[in-house]
């Protein structure tokens, strides 16, 4: 996959990166760190600059999340609700939990967009919840260009610094999303044992 994205960044350019970032954003196995890491490492023998590669690769992430943020909206409270009212009892999932999931994300997703937007793998899952919460649009284009903003001109300075030894960094990466998944997978399971905890005091 590495050699096909390179090839097509080579290809295309700017259009090239924006539109593999979008694509990265809706389907987040494509990896950024490549796409972002070798957009620097053009800078060093094309005519592309480092703010064109930053701003193309933000551009693509921030259509990518509107893209996702819609679909969000398709999955209103309501219909969760009716979904709820269906499967919960298998689910074992009340509409108490889905409201209750609602206010945390109305309450925190401000940060939860802006900061999610430097972690691997959630950092475009995100914008899906933001949309289901109905988050003000406005806000929410803000925080995401903010927060991928950020994430690409990180790994485009070190890409454009690196040079030819631009996938050295891949390895780094591959370590802080481990770590990442890893702090998920803890986290995931920590939630799932304090629900089932919860689940049967109120039982």
């Amino acid at each position: 996959m590495e050699n096909w994205i390179t090839e097509f960044m080579s290809d295309f350019g700017y259009i090239g990166i924006c539109l593999l970032i979008l694509i990265e954003n809706v389907f987040p196995p494509i990896p950024s760190e490549v796409i972002l890491t070798f957009g620097g490492f053009m800078t060093t023998y094309s005519g592309m600059t480092v703010v064109g590669v930053i701003l193309a690769a933000t551009a693509g992430s921030v259509v990518g999340a509107m893209i996702l943020f819609s679909i969000g909206m398709l999955f209103d409270v309501e219909r969760l609700e009716r979904l709820v009212d269906r499967w919960g009892g298998i689910l074992r999932i009340t509409r108490k939990d889905i409201h209750r999931v609602d206010a945390w994300f109305r309450r925190f997703g401000v940060w939860a967009v802006l900061l999610c937007r430097l972690v691997p793998l959630v950092r475009s899952l995100i914008s899906v919840p933001a949309g289901m919460a109905r988050m003000n649009f406005p806000l929410f284009i803000l925080l995401t260009a903010i927060g991928s903003l950020a994430w690409n001109t990180i790994l485009v300075l070190v890409g454009a610094k690196l040079g030819e030894n631009w996938d050295a960094v891949l390895e780094y990466m591959d370590i802080y999303s481990t770590v990442v998944y890893i702090l998920l997978g803890i986290g995931g399971i920590a939630v799932c044992l304090w629900y089932i905890r919860f689940r049967r005091k109120r039982a």
